[in-house]
């Protein structure tokens, strides 16, 4: 999934629907339940050591989320991790290297994923609704962390991104990979395998966009809802996974 054309790349750094969206959006509520428990909720940041290099990431996407990467001072962050701007400057030299890390840790999630729940399940249904189901809940369960990952890429230093998007690029690999399966066994209806599996990233990042905690369906629901609507999408019946062939939480 290239970054020109993969799913979030449309949007600016800091503007568009992503920045737009997250303001007033419940968006704080990962990095407010993290200073209120001591730790991140997503164990994706329990590798990050020192404690304060870590509070700075969370204080990072809770001000991103906000308020665009480019809208955001590096003040904003140390003042949000209740430090001074100069502490920060010992563990990031630079605003983009927070973006880098939080953006490779969450890309490095996706991928672990996507594998993960496409190796708990059989056949190329089972595996397709796992990953989509698995991939769409934790979008909606992160949906803070997720909108920084999926929707500040073009702010990153050209190395950075140049990493970030060959992480992309092994999501859709993994997704292709099951729908070209599904198509060689005459399972799937698929005749264009890397736009199919773009669609479908694509349909799955979208939810930390409009996501909000206390709606109607919970996280684990529009999993489920997604997977159903991906198995239609390729021309499997819906429910082809079974209930056991998806992970758990």
């Amino acid at each position: 999934m290239t970054a020109e054309t993969g799913p979030g790349a449309a949007e600016g750094p800091g503007s568009g629907t992503a920045a737009k969206d997250a303001a007033g959006a419940g968006g704080p509520e990962d990095a407010a339940a993290a200073r209120t428990a001591g730790a991140d909720p997503d164990d994706s940041w329990g590798g990050v050591e020192p404690d304060a290099a870590r509070r700075l990431l969370l204080a990072a996407v809770e001000a991103f989320a906000e308020r665009g990467f480019h809208a955001t001072t590096t003040r904003d962050i140390a003042s949000r991790a209740g430090m001074s701007p100069a502490a920060l400057y010992i563990h990031y030299r630079t605003k983009e290297e927070l973006l880098y890390q939080i953006s490779r840790v969450g890309h490095e999630r996706s991928v672990r994923i996507l594998t993960e729940a496409a190796d708990s399940a059989t056949g190329p249904a089972g595996r397709l609704a796992a990953a989509v189901h698995a991939f769409v809940r934790w979008h909606a369960e992160r949906h803070t962390t997720a909108r920084v990952v999926q929707y500040e890429l073009n702010a990153l230093a050209e190395e950075h991104y140049a990493e970030i998007v060959a992480l992309r690029r092994r999501s859709e690999e993994i997704l292709r990979g099951i729908l070209a399966d599904g198509a060689a066994t005459g399972e799937f209806t698929v005749t264009d395998l890397r736009g199919t599996a773009l669609a479908v990233l694509s349909l799955c990042i979208d939810v930390a966009r409009w996501f909000r905690s206390g709606g109607s369906r919970s996280p684990e629901e529009i999993g489920a809802l997604y997977a159903d609507l991906v198995l239609r999408m390729v021309g499997a019946p819906p429910g082809g996974a079974g209930r056991e062939d998806r992970p758990g939480r």
